[in-house]
């Protein structure tokens, strides 16, 4: 049996996954051509097609940098090219190995499951999920994963966006690469007026535009006061001790006497320790009473010899009543993996990370009386982990803290607004998104925008945030997608493989 001939010589399929990588940038915020991944996905996965494992490792590697520079070019905002070049080349790298498992898939598959049909449905399926298990080893490993780039949050701003309610992240990636896979193999065929070769993807994305989100329940609402301060938050702004502090104070002060049920600072938006600084807190103390509420506030706080990225409910005269330690501490960023490896690499840049932030293992919950806020400090937003655990805890609303200040001037904030606005969708819960120095939103449990606040200007906003309760199956099946997605093609290709050998080693000699 001779092999398929690549579908693309390499002198066409190299250009063609650099052009793809490149048009997937254009998905994402700032630009949100959301419909440009049906484009996109389709141009990465035809140089893929009947290659071998060391050309699908150049072609997934040459898509994943051209993909990656581009998303990922705000870590150079600060820190030079060093940081952006070793992140935008790592994912690379992990993407192009991931390109060797869904051209083997290209491969075995239609030697092993023979006829059209299976050809536009078990192997589109089968690169669906190696696609969206690559995106799931992205997000987990090394040093905790990076998972930022993911085709599901593509369509925050997207009518597809409600799937994410019943299937997660996750699952809407599977189901989009799902359409885009079967549409090549449909044509590939070349059996065009054949209706049942068109169905599979045809009934997936009518599913995808019609099915409405999951609905939950009403459960009143609460008057949240957040503020975005726009102090010198970033690494290397210019400032003296208490100046972002400050800049919280003085924003906040057109609502101080307004009433409220919670007051919300973002992340970073106190510049000492109220846990160990009689100053600070008694400064957060007169702001509790003043405007008779609790305080969700964040700083970076020492116990011992450990340092934590801290989110505080604050009450006046009790402190900090309710604690939350990220989870998901920044690698190069609150913490140095295998510091003595990469200082020798770069002491440099390496020493200027000083503070090791330890991860948390509270619940992201804090429980107010009335309502149930879930939690995440910035990069935390991202993983799954974090907020099905938030939702398992009641949350009712969700309040995100973040720190943008080391990336002004980039579309970072944008794109991690979208993570937000895909939350607020996927959980069915309200998000108050507020940031140091912007993009803020309070968004809808369906997405949509109450109140914002635009970047790199001080403000404060007085908002009345929808409570829901009920669980989405998107939380609920979160892990089990998770699991059968990964696993389930995992194995789906090692059976492929399995078969595939056998058939050769049976096959009578000629």
């Amino acid at each position: 049996m001779t092999r398929e001939r690549p579908l693309l010589p390499l002198w066409a399929a190299a250009p063609t996954a650099v052009g793809a990588g490149l048009l997937l940038t254009l998905a994402f915020p700032a630009v949100s051509w959301w419909p440009v991944v049906f484009v996109a996905i389709p141009l990465a996965l035809l140089p893929l097609i009947g290659r071998r494992a060391w050309a699908a490792l150049l072609i997934g590697t040459l898509f994943g940098a051209a993909f990656f520079l581009v998303n990922v070019s705000f870590t150079a905002r600060y820190l030079g090219p060093i940081p952006w070049l070793a992140l935008s080349l790592l994912e690379a790298a992990l993407t192009g190995v991931g390109a060797v498992l869904i051209t083997w898939a290209y491969r075995w598959v239609p030697r092993v499951l023979r006829g059209d049909i299976a050809r536009v449905t078990a192997l589109p399926a089968l690169v669906a999920g190696l696609w969206t298990l690559r995106e799931q080893w992205l997000g987990s490993w090394p040093y905790g994963g990076f998972p930022w780039g993911r085709i599901g949050v593509t369509q925050a701003s997207g009518p597809l966006a409600e799937v994410a309610s019943w299937v997660g992240m996750s699952g809407l990636t599977f189901l989009i690469v799902f359409v885009c896979a079967a549409a090549v193999e449909y044509v590939r065929i070349r059996r065009l007026r054949d209706v049942r070769l068109v169905l599979p993807a045809a009934i997936v994305a009518v599913a995808l535009v019609a099915v409405p989100a999951f609905p939950t329940t009403d459960a009143g609402s609460m008057r949240v006061g957040s503020v975005q301060g726009n102090g010198p938050a970033g690494y290397f702004d210019r400032r003296s001790a208490g100046d972002i502090l400050a800049s919280q104070l003085s924003a906040t002060a057109p609502i101080v006497d307004e009433q409220m049920d919670v007051l919300v600072w973002p992340e970073g938006g106190i510049d000492s320790d109220p846990t160990n600084n009689a100053a600070t807190a008694a400064t957060l103390d007169a702001l509790a009473e003043r405007v008779d509420a609790p305080l969700i506030v964040n700083a970076a706080t020492a116990r011992g010899d450990e340092y934590f990225n801290t989110s505080m409910l604050w009450q006046a005269g009790d402190g900090a009543v309710q604690t939350y330690d990220k989870i998901h501490p920044v690698p190069f960023g609150e913490y140095v993996p295998d510091r003595p490896f990469f200082e020798a690499l770069a002491p440099d840049l390496i020493g200027l990370i000083q503070r090791e932030y330890t991860p948390g293992t509270s619940e992201p919950v804090f429980d107010l009386g009335d309502a149930m806020v879930g939690l995440a400090i910035c990069f935390d937003v991202i993983y799954d982990d974090v907020i099905w655990a938030a939702m398992n805890g009641g949350a009712e609303v969700f309040m995100f803290q973040t720190n943008n200040a080391d990336f002004r001037g980039t579309d970072e904030n944008l794109q991690q607004l979208a993570f937000a606005r895909m939350r607020a969708i996927e959980t069915g819960r309200s998000v108050v998104n507020i940031s140091t120095v912007g993009t803020s939103q309070v968004m809808a449990p369906d997405g949509s925008v109450i109140e914002g606040l635009s970047a790199d200007e001080a403000g404060a906003m007085l908002t009345d945030v929808p409570l829901r309760t009920g669980l989405t199956p998107a939380v609920i099946l979160g892990p089990w997608v998770h699991g059968v997605l990964a696993g389930g093609s995992a194995l789906g290709l090692i059976l492929a493989g399995v078969i595939r050998r056998r058939a050769r080693e049976t096959a009578p000699s000629l």
